[in-house]
């Protein structure tokens, strides 16, 4: 079996062709059928260019903008990893690092400075070359004093940062960092035209990567269409693509039964089994590091006292959302947004049950019997979010906290109660590191720290894990920091999903999926084809 699976990738891979395939497959003993079988599968792999695709986003709003210091959804992170943007790294379909931009890197033994190569002749949308001095500027933008971009935590360790010569940019670290090229992944930190005085010009969507934008109109659509001139030739094999943004589930999955979309995201888990089952749709799931939360404003009472957090950690019935909610496709969190399939997962962590006990006795130690708590949900933070809040609502009840379950409409959801309102439905993709994770939503300060959560000791192991190079070091670090998340954090984490999206059968996808992101890591542009 070992040879014909060496004949299979060398098919895959055009090393030989289809009726050497079969030559050398009967010779080692297979059945032309199985032969056969194989090398239409093989085929339908196979890319091919050319063809308009589109695509159903239940993410955007009219609020959206493009600057990358603010792009949060998975609309625009989905235009900006696998579309128009261009990064120094990336993250493969095996969630290891690969070159992008950067075609090598290397750093210093004690990974304070990092050293990154561009390819020679990057080409930006407008025709300039892409030169060290734009990284710089695109990695500024994110930088300096009163700055709120939301990769301002990922770049702050930055002390120096310049260009040496065309090709060559040189970064210098407060202290160590050795997952550092991982953070360039980041989807916040695309490479943009420099502007004349140093400032990044992303007001006229230039970028250098696989597909031209040539419209964005924010929660509506978008269309893009092949770079001619993009490093890459095993990239982009759709001649154009159109986005839209598709909030309404219902709507969302008639157009791809209907055939008016080739792909839709957070396919609806009640009826997931039955729309796979539909002539002409494929049902697909990966699962990675998607969590839901529900974030409490530690700086607003009642949730200020972290009794009453715990209180309503203890008063979610977890295993009854990932079977009514996620329907199965997924699994119960442990209030920390690390997933179990990551690195440093810490997997000595007592996993928190339904305990309606508990939470009566967090509530007494608040010096109360009962309390009543709002919470604003939408369907804008995830499919399900408002019957999982009822769910929680019901459960609550059985530990003194009578729970009113104010539902919100999708569009504006973001702007009006984001970090605003004291409790709220959330959703986080994840990263694939877990210093990513901590310093985007979990640092003291950091913009995205969407409960105003703050722990001394936590920052103060974020930074020390940053810099430490001992892989059991680290380690000691991140359990304790999930555990002081799972015991003081302010964001209830009840349950990790599964990414689950539709696809037409003319969709063509690489045997492998990234599960870093939705959609293969966000990249369906770059890696899909039309079979058709």
């Amino acid at each position: 079996m070992d040879f014909l699976d060496k004949l299979t990738r060398d098919l895959r891979t055009r090393r030989i062709s289809r009726r050497r395939f079969m030559q050398q497959g009967l010779a080692a003993g297979a059945t032309v059928s199985a032969l056969s079988l194989t090398a239409d599968m093989v085929h339908a792999q196979t890319p091919k260019k050319g063809g308009h695709f589109r695509v159903a986003r239940g993410h955007g709003a009219t609020t959206d903008k493009l600057d990358p210091g603010v792009i949060e959804n998975g609309y625009t992170i989905g235009l900006s990893l696998g579309g128009y943007q261009g990064y120094l790294t990336q993250i493969g379909t095996d969630g290891g690092l690969e070159p992008s931009l950067a075609e090598s890197w290397e750093s210093s033994p004690d990974a304070k400075t990092w050293t990154f190569k561009l390819r020679d002749g990057l080409e930006f949308h407008n025709g300039r070359t892409v030169k060290a001095s734009d990284v710089v500027a695109s990695i500024n933008h994110h930088r300096g004093e009163g700055n709120t971009s939301a990769a301002g935590p990922l770049v702050a360790p930055v002390v120096d940062l310049k260009a040496d010569g065309d090709l060559v940019v040189v970064v210098e670290l407060e202290s160590g960092n050795a997952d550092f090229p991982f953070i360039m992944t980041d989807y916040h930190l695309p490479v943009m035209p420099a502007n004349d005085d140093g400032t990044m010009n992303w007001q006229d969507y230039i970028g250098c990567g696989s597909y031209v934008l040539d419209n964005y109109d924010a929660g509506v659509s978008s269309q893009l269409s092949r770079h001619a001139n993009h490093w890459s030739d095993d990239v982009a094999f759709f001649d154009t693509v159109e986005v839209l943004s598709i909030i309404d589930q219902n709507a969302r999955t008639s157009a791809l039964v209907s055939g008016d979309v080739h792909v839709i995201d957070r396919v609806d888990l009640k009826t997931a089994a039955l729309l796979g089952r539909r002539p002409g749709v494929n049902l697909k799931t990966t699962t990675g590091t998607l969590h839901y939360s529900l974030p409490m404003l530690c700086d607003v009472d009642p949730y200020t006292d972290n009794n009453i957090r715990l209180a309503v950690k203890y008063a979610i019935d977890r295993q009854e959302l990932v079977d009514k909610i996620l329907f199965g496709y997924g699994e119960v969190g442990n209030d920390h947004p690390i997933g179990s399939g990551q690195r440093f997962y810490n997997d000595e962590l007592e996993q928190r049950t339904y305990d309606p006990d508990r939470a009566k006795f967090h509530l007494k130690e608040a010096g109360m019997d009962s309390i009543q708590l709002e919470i604003m949900a939408s369907e804008a933070a995830f499919a399900g979010a408002v019957d999982a809040a009822i769910l929680i609502q019901n459960s609550a009840k059985g530990a003194g906290i009578d729970l009113k379950v104010n539902r919100q409409p999708n569009d504006g959801f973001w702007a009006d109660h984001w970090m605003k309102s004291p409790f709220i439905t959330s959703y986080w993709s994840g990263r694939p590191v877990e210093d990513q994770m901590f310093s985007t939503t979990y640092q003291t300060g950091v913009s995205w720290n969407e409960s105003h959560w703050s722990n001394e000791r936590f920052d103060k192991l974020l930074v020390e894990a940053r810099a430490e190079l001992d892989e059991a070091k680290r380690r000691d670090m991140y359990f304790e920091m999930q555990k002081i998340l799972n015991e003081q954090g302010g964001s209830a984490i009840p349950m990790f999903a599964s990414y689950v999206f539709g696809v037409g059968d003319d969709v063509g996808m690489p045997e492998q999926l990234a599960t870093n992101w939705d959609l293969d890591g966000e990249r369906y542009m770059e890696r899909w084809w039309l079979n058709s």
